[in-house]
């Protein structure tokens, strides 16, 4: 199947604009470099979503399992095998990376409604800057990067007044 981002003689189906302009204009220099990074990027936004959907839940394990899958699905779709793979592992990583600040949150005394809405947003906008040239792959880096430290510098519940309750 042809790709969703390259220039006209290679399958692109953006319409022509004023009879001279196309998206490959635009994505030729860099070649196939901008459409890996974009499914990477939309991969991790898929794996930062499952994360929100499914965090606080039994089965939260298969989010970045689940945000794969359906990152390969829409890189064989929409692009090639490398756009897939990209996709693939950006929803593992990025599935990964959230799933641990969910859980931070959640233990911390975050209610699970809003902490899925806060994440799911947070999602939207990665979805958004996976467009912009190289920080798809920025997100594929930062977001499990962002979970490790979470996890290393996770501390235990504030009691906060419930301490002196106690008394």
């Amino acid at each position: 199947m042809a790709g969703f981002f390259g220039s006209a003689g290679h399958g692109c189906r953006c319409p022509r604009l004023d009879g001279r302009e196309t998206l490959g204009n635009y994505t030729d220099p860099m070649g196939p470099w901008y459409s890996i990074g974009v499914f990477a990027g939309l991969g991790v936004a898929l794996g930062v979503a499952g994360a929100g959907a499914l965090g606080g839940r039994r089965f939260a394990l298969a989010a970045p399992f689940l945000a794969a899958a359906i990152g390969v699905a829409l890189g064989i779709g929409f692009g090639g095998a490398a756009q897939a793979a990209a996709a693939g592992v950006g929803g593992i990583l990025g599935g990964a990376g959230a799933l641990e600040l969910v859980r931070g949150a959640l233990g911390r005394g975050g209610t699970p409604l809003a902490t899925a809405l806060l994440v799911l947003v947070a999602a939207v906008v990665l979805a958004g800057l996976a467009f912009v040239p190289i920080v798809g792959y920025v997100e594929l880096v930062a977001v499990p990067a962002l979970g490790m430290r979470v996890r290393k510098h996770a501390g235990k519940r504030y009691a906060g007044l419930r301490t002196l309750a106690r008394d």
